[in-house]
């Protein structure tokens, strides 16, 4: 059977026969010229890994080429984690456009500039990016984006290697990169839709920010930030405490005007640490003054869940058949949250059907949550291509204007301040995690 995604998936300890593999399986299974090929590496030695990459990106001549290293796989509706192994995924895309990348990071004493980007054009749908988070300022450029890609939505994943800093490899069209960032921007006659996943639930009541500084929370609804916690923690049950002490996470509330925010309506960041003193709350962004936000608490229960129900909904809402995605799960999900590596990709198709997909396991994970792009973790973020041409959700271009050469982004995301000494809860695994 063949159709215009595919993919394919091969583990051993030779790489560079396994990325020949994985990618002719992917290959194979198209009913007409590769476009877009990705591709994902795991493996000890950065060597290993380049050289499978470059036998990769050669076995697909003739397409668009992207790919990364990576601490686990995904690919043929399993995932392999911390394995010797190659997934590979090959689309068909007719009268798409596709326009490959490479992202390199300026410096100043004040400000980094970003250049590497192509021209914006109108018809944009999505793009693709997959960044070394080691090198490259991935939190800052995705919560700018904005400023110059509008509301394109872009999904990926922060890459990594076995061996950690300086083991990052991606590849993009034939070369080679240790450092920055690379992808795609996709646009044109093609159909493609996001879903991420969070997989949080909310716990204690929705509250305004009346009081804050920077990332940390001073006052909620009035009262000491710290005293709510605390009244809600109190009453919840053993294991929903378990949960807290195990990683406590704040949702800010996408949509204000809602009237109730349940799960899938926030933007979910980690509690970084209290401080008894101040009774204050520090939290992993800055949130205004103003916002709405909800307590949230993690396990594989809830996550999976959530990630069933969005699919679901994903399906409800979007016109054409699903074809074909690309998956990036973090890599504290998997057999570290469910009793399977497995678990997400055996979702995506026990929910979309037997479609091509492929990914991997991410050091952190991009994709939109209430139409602006946004960096996560725990989270398994999916582009989703199906039939026919309908516009992707959020991705208007209204006039605008396009820039070459780069653009710049004053300051840096804040990476929050905790609190030395205080007593703290652990949050979210971001990159490198």
């Amino acid at each position: 059977m063949t159709s215009r995604f595919a993919d394919g998936l091969a583990v051993g300890p030779n790489l560079v026969e396994a990325a020949e593999t994985a990618v002719r399986q992917a290959l194979a299974g198209l009913s007409g010229p590769p476009d877009l090929v990705c591709f994902f590496i795991c493996g000890d030695d950065p060597d290993d890994v380049a050289r499978a990459g470059q036998r990769a990106m050669s076995v697909a001549s003739g397409a668009d080429v992207i790919g990364c290293s990576a601490t686990g796989v995904i690919g043929h509706g399993q995932g392999v984690e911390l394995t010797s192994a190659v997934s590979a995924w090959a689309a068909s895309l007719g009268g798409a456009r596709i326009d490959t990348f490479a992202l390199e990071t300026l410096r100043t004493e004040d400000r980094f500039v970003v250049v590497g980007l192509p021209e914006r054009v109108p018809d944009d749908r999505a793009a693709i990016l997959l960044a070394d988070p080691y090198s490259f300022p991935t939190d800052a450029f995705i919560e700018h984006s904005h400023e110059v890609l509008g509301t394109l939505p872009i999904v990926g994943g922060l890459a990594n290697g076995l061996q950690g800093r300086g083991s990052v490899r991606l590849f993009a069209n034939g070369e080679v990169h240790d450092s920055g960032a690379i992808g795609v921007v996709i646009g044109g006659q093609v159909n493609v839709g996001t879903v991420v996943s969070q997989g949080c639930r909310p716990i204690g009541p929705s509250m305004v920010v009346t009081r804050a500084e920077d990332n940390v929370l001073l006052e909620l609804a009035g009262q000491p930030a710290l005293a709510r916690l605390e009244d809600i923690v109190s009453a919840l049950d053993e294991e929903d405490r378990d949960l807290v002490a195990a990683g406590l996470q704040i949702g800010i509330a996408m949509d204000e005007y809602a009237e109730r925010h349940e799960r899938g309506d926030f933007l979910i960041r980690g509690v970084i640490g209290i401080d008894p003193e101040r009774e204050a709350v520090a939290v992993g962004d800055v949130i205004e003054i103003g916002r709405t936000v909800r307590f949230q608490v993690r396990d594989a229960e809830a996550a999976d869940e959530d990630l069933y129900e969005l699919l679901d909904e994903h399906l409800r809402e979007h016109s054409g058949r699903v074809e074909g995605a690309l998956l990036f799960s973090c890599n504290g999900r998997g057999s570290g949250m469910f009793d399977s590596a497995d678990h997400d990709a055996l979702a995506v198709r026990e929910t979309l059907g037997p479609i091509g997909v492929a990914g991997f396991f991410a050091a952190g994970e991009v994709g939109p949550v209430g139409g602006h792009n946004h960096v996560h973790g725990f989270t398994a973020s999916l582009l989703v291509f199906s039939s026919g041409t309908e516009l992707s959700s959020g991705t208007g271009f209204s006039g605008g204007t396009g820039f070459s050469g780069g653009t710049g982004f004053s300051g840096g995301f804040p990476g929050g301040t905790g609190f030395p000494g205080g007593t703290g809860f652990p949050g979210d695994a971001g990159a490198g995690a």
